[in-house]
């Protein structure tokens, strides 16, 4: 008897039709990098079994990648060899294609005979022509499936939204529908021979990358060390979350994003079981605001807007804003080198810029400051959301992602929020300040936690 393995059809989009044939079904992993809570490869699986054929996992490596340095390529890496010993313990296959995926997926899919492609959707246009252009070259049944929002990101809304209060009550309506446990991974009925492991430290030094910006000591890899820090919350902080999370001398926030970013846990799990467990309801609605509403509509925005990452991506009001406030004078200018080295004149934007510099990760109410600051200090709107992504894509564990682009274009250009009181520089831009921060909390013992010394 089969087993029953269904995948919510609203997750699935069929991106290109094919010619059904016998071969492996090929789960190409990119997104969500785990074995266990991945619709995707539940998918895949699903297929595999309904139709009687083997499974295996690829993932293709591009030996430099929009930057990304030592940091994040030693965790993404650490994370997916943990997955492939996981895969293995369920009889799945895991193979590693070095090169672009045009070039190295559809040969290896031709090679192995494959009968159907399915991929993890992913909001950012760079994974969005990645598969633009396998698809051109190949002949099989091609899907995506959404494995990391809660509520599938197109089957929320099929336009970009203005904030999060036009977004929210739609993903409220169809959580009770989403917010589910989920089936668990079983080994394939039919298997497909097991391949050699991955040689990972040949792998790591295959790389083409900035190798100055080493590893956070402050996260560990990987899909277990992810739900130990699920755990850590959930047991030791989540009763203060709300009261506490905007305090960066407290240790409170969930500090999840590093692994939510390479998919190294499911959002859904992390909800699921916020969820069920927690008892302070105030508590548990701020946390699932942030990381299911607020992470969602980063996805809705990245999907719908192209430009998110640039100044022509701002809603017009912030555009206009911006632009009539464009010649304002500047008391202070820095240049990219003067920010990156945190030598501005200000203590708390340098201890904020050190403290993603040496743990690969800023307290979230910093990063609205240190970003704002940059649009503050920088000789226009465009070099301030330049020198942003820059910084954060370059020293962030969760750099390159659909968060760190919504929240640079909400700090400097007004996505998602409104207008504020105007002011010079930044226009009708809401505005934040050192002795705001001072009100809110003991600013001196940050600067002390996060110096240069």
């Amino acid at each position: 008897m089969l087993k029953q393995i269904v995948v919510d059809e609203r997750r699935i989009r069929l991106l290109q039709d094919g010619a059904n044939k016998k071969g492996v079904v090929v789960y190409w992993m990119s997104r969500d990098q785990r074995a266990e809570d991945n619709w995707a490869l539940l998918y895949a699986l699903q297929i595999a079994d309904k139709r009687q054929l083997p499974l295996m996992v690829v993932f293709t490596l591009l030996p430099e990648f929009m930057e990304a340095t030592e940091r994040q390529y030693s965790f993404m890496l650490k994370g997916l060899a943990e997955t492939e010993r996981r895969l293995r313990g369920y009889h799945i296959p895991f193979k590693l294609l070095s090169g672009e995926p045009k070039d190295v997926l559809p040969a290896f899919l031709k090679e192995s005979g494959a009968s159907t492609l399915v991929a993890d959707f992913d909001p950012l246009k760079i994974k969005r022509i990645w598969k633009r252009d396998v698809a051109k070259n190949i002949t099989i049944p091609f899907y995506e499936v959404d494995a990391h929002n809660v509520v599938p990101a197109l089957h929320v809304s099929d336009k970009e939204e203005f904030g999060a209060y036009t977004i929210r009550p739609k993903i409220h309506r169809l959580l009770p529908e989403f917010l589910t446990s989920f089936p668990n991974l079983s080994e394939p009925i039919v298997k497909e021979n097991m391949r050699e492991m991955v040689d990972w430290k040949a792998v790591a030094e295959s790389l083409h990358i900035d190798t100055s910006v080493k590893e956070s000591a402050q996260f560990t890899p990987g899909s277990k060390a992810a739900e130990l820090k699920l755990q850590e919350f959930l047991i030791k902080k989540i009763d203060k979350y709300n009261e506490k999370r905007n305090d960066p001398t407290e240790e409170y926030q969930s500090d999840i994003s590093p692994y939510l970013h390479f998919g190294q846990i499911a959002p859904q799990r992390a909800a699921f079981e916020a969820f069920t467990r927690i008892k302070n309801s105030e508590a548990k609605d701020a946390f699932l605001e942030e990381l299911i509403v607020r992470r969602e509509l980063s996805d809705n925005f990245c999907y719908f807007n192209t430009k998110y990452d640039s100044f022509e991506g701002l809603k017009d009001w912030g555009k206009k804003t911006l632009n009539e406030h464009r010649n304002d004078e500047r008391e202070f200018i820095y240049s990219l080198e003067e920010f990156e080295r945190a030598r501005t004149h200000e203590d708390l934007w340098n201890a904020a810029q050190m403290q993603m510099v040496k743990s690969g990760k800023m307290h979230g109410y910093m990063r609205m400051y240190w970003a704002k600051k940059i649009l503050e200090w920088s000789g226009s709107p465009e070099e301030a959301m330049n020198i942003a992504i820059y910084l954060n894509d370059k020293y962030s564990l969760d750099g390159r992602d659909p968060n760190g682009y919504t929240g640079i274009a909400w700090s400097i250009g007004g996505i998602h929020d409104r207008a504020w009181t105007e002011r010079p520089v930044y226009g009708k831009i809401r505005y934040m300040n050192y002795n705001g921060c001072k009100r809110k909390f003991d600013t001196e013992l940050y600067i002390r936690n996060w110096s240069q010394g």
